[in-house]
């Protein structure tokens, strides 16, 4: 019999890493993703959500805060593993707001937030202090120079989780060890032994082996659930299917589309055995079970896969990095009984900021309001949602988009300092954090775009120049989310003044 009260229910949030919109097989794909087409046939899917960014930190912050990452120190790119604390110690988490409301929390697998790692001088980097430094990975000794027998700081036991297993960053980052709690399980005190794809250099513990990491994250994560005794939070944040793609042996060849593909089977197993879990206990129609993506996938890599085989960001244009739909449209799948119909899907706009909202409506939790709504109306059916809804987009470069109805303005050339070109030039040549080859939208550089996603959803016809009118009224639009003192909000992104083509 289940422990949880209708008022409380559990609630799992499983966020992939790298996993397109056109990954799962109930969006079309063909990797076979049984469990988690299962909650989709059992509860709703979104067609129309949304990251807040088109890459990991921002888009994780946002998760966890219900607020934009820009808003805060972190302007674009993202953190790597030796990234300071990015959430501010007094700001509302969905893990602290839960927890106040009597919940049992708990985080497995990619943090990639940053923390407070102890320097062997003794300093502790601060995000917030003037002129902080949040990229470094280039110019630095990558965590040489960290004391690993000291605890971190500012980390997810600190923001509202009860437990926490995982890693630092992305697989691709050192330190190459696990994190149990605010301690390395061991010490990084040598150089990596093998380098897989893209890895960057650092030092890693004894015999760590990459492709039990989510097998490990999910077993932690098992446990957790096993062992609450009352409503729990549980955030199971895999490290598929994002590049170095090393499925363990019991997947691998499981999609016949490659490693990466292997990747998303991955994460399918861990639903499938998170749900087993709740299950057993007698608890899964209290749970609301949630499964989505931090942004798109990355398809420039040739060895991830052939795109002729497997689009897995759909026919969205664009990928990971991109103001493009492929860069930022993301899978979300959520399940409730009694509360969600099953085999439903909605087309309303909603964003990944609305999680944290969304699960404050579905506990009875007081949360400030940020940029995050409560979409439960949205998901159990009761309201078909606002189609003029405003979503900020953000890329890799930090560049601005804004979709509202069926309009949607690229405030940038290109990609908008992404993945895809013209903005991939020189990418990792400048160093993390720097301007890309896309340039700003201003007076200088007044070329933009602006796309009718109901009759051009791919993205194909630029109107930029045929509709400045609307361009202007979009633009102001934005700049009234991001600067307007009377929401609460107020934060000054540097947006440019009207140039004269839109004015």
């Amino acid at each position: 019999m289940s422990d949880t009260t209708t008022d409380r229910p559990n609630v799992v949030v499983v966020l992939a890493d790298d996993m397109g919109w056109g990954d799962l097989g109930c969006y079309g794909s063909g990797i076979p993703t049984p469990n988690i087409d299962r909650l989709a046939a059992e509860g709703v899917r979104a067609t129309n959500c949304h990251s807040a960014s088109a890459v990991c930190t921002p888009s994780r912050y946002a998760l966890m805060t219900g607020r934009y990452a820009w808003r805060g120190p972190l302007k674009n790119f993202v953190l790597m593993g030796h990234g300071p604390a990015l959430i501010e110690p007094d700001r509302t988490t969905l893990a602290s707001m839960l927890h106040d409301r009597g919940y049992a929390t708990g985080a497995f697998g990619k943090w990639h937030l940053g923390l407070g790692w102890r320097h062997t001088d003794g300093t502790v980097r601060d995000a917030f202090a003037p002129g902080a430094a949040l990229h470094d990975d280039v110019d630095t000794d990558f965590g040489r120079d960290i004391d690993y027998t000291a605890p971190v700081t500012g980390g997810p036991t600190a923001l509202g989780f009860d437990r926490f297993f995982g890693i630092a960053g992305s697989l691709d980052m050192p330190p190459y060890a696990f994190l149990d709690q605010d301690r390395t399980v061991g010490v990084p005190d040598r150089e990596k032994q093998r380098y897989l794809t893209e890895q960057r250099p650092g030092l890693q513990v004894e015999a760590f082996d990459e492709s039990e990491c989510d097998v490990r994250f999910t077993r932690e994560a098992v446990a957790f659930v096993e062992a609450a005794t009352g409503p729990f939070l549980c955030y199971l944040a895999p490290s598929a299917p994002h590049r170095p793609n090393v499925p363990p042996a019991f997947v691998r060849g499981r999609s016949g589309l490659g490693d990466r593909a292997d990747g998303v089977c991955l994460v399918d197993w861990a639903v499938g055995e998170l749900r087993a879990a709740i299950e057993a206990k007698g608890q899964l129609d209290d749970t609301l079970f949630i499964v989505t993506s931090d942004n798109g996938a990355v398809t420039h890599f040739t060895d991830d896969g052939d795109l002729r085989l497997h689009r897995p960001n759909g026919d969205w244009r664009g990928q990971k990095g991109d103001l493009w739909d492929g860069g930022h449209r993301e899978p979300f799948v959520a399940r409730w009984p009694g509360h969600f119909p099953a085999g439903t899907s909605t087309d309303a706009p909603i964003c990944l900021t609305d999680i944290l909202p969304t699960a404050a409506a579905a506990t009875g939790a007081a949360v400030p309001v940020d940029d995050g709504r409560d979409v439960l109306p949205i998901l159990t059916g009761a309201e078909a949602g606002d189609a003029e809804r405003p979503i900020v987009h953000h890329s890799l470069g930090g560049r601005f988009a804004l979709r509202a109805g069926r309009w949607k303005a690229i405030f940038s050339a290109g990609s908008g300092g992404g993945f895809s070109e013209p903005s991939i030039d020189n990418l990792f040549a400048t160093g993390s954090g720097k301007p890309h080859a896309a340039p700003p939208w201003d007076a200088q550089h007044p070329a933009g775009q602006l796309y009718d996603m109901v009759t051009d959803p791919a993205e194909t016809t630029n109107r930029w120049d045929d509709e400045p009118e609307l361009v202007a009224r979009l633009y102001d639009m934005l700049r009234g989310i991001c600067v307007d003192a009377s929401s609460g909000l107020a934060f000054d992104v540097a947006l440019p003044a009207p140039a004269e083509s839109t004015s």
